[in-house]
């Protein structure tokens, strides 16, 4: 069975950084696509960030140039580097994997910014 585990949410100062990581464990293979998805109260899950097996990147237009996605492939596991975090970034940050076969999601880790 496959499991998504995140980690690295909490609670930061508006400026401040986090750093979240997605390991996938059990049996899975050719994952081409990793991505960051995030759900504020009230509002849609959106995508944050995604990165292809290849290392080809995409980011929402409120991430570009603050947060950075990077994946190990080796490792199955994907990280997404925050910076200079302010309040509308609140949201559960969720981790999700793709295979030819199948999707994947984390159970979701909550990012809080506030002072």
């Amino acid at each position: 069975q496959v499991q998504l585990v995140e980690s690295g949410g909490g609670l930061v100062q508006p400026g401040g950084s986090l750093r979240l990581s997605c390991a996938a464990s059990g049996v899975i293979s050719s994952i081409y696509f990793m991505a960051w998805y995030r759900q504020a109260p009230g509002k849609q899950r959106e995508l944050v960030a995604s990165i292809t097996s290849g290392g080809s990147t995409n980011y929402a237009g409120s991430a570009k140039g603050r947060f950075t996605i990077s994946r190990d492939n080796a490792k199955k596991t994907v990280w997404l580097q925050m910076n200079s975090l302010n309040s509308e970034d609140t949201a559960v940050y969720y981790c999700n994997m793709k295979t030819v076969l199948q999707g994947y999601w984390g159970q979701g880790t909550q990012v809080t910014v506030s002072s």
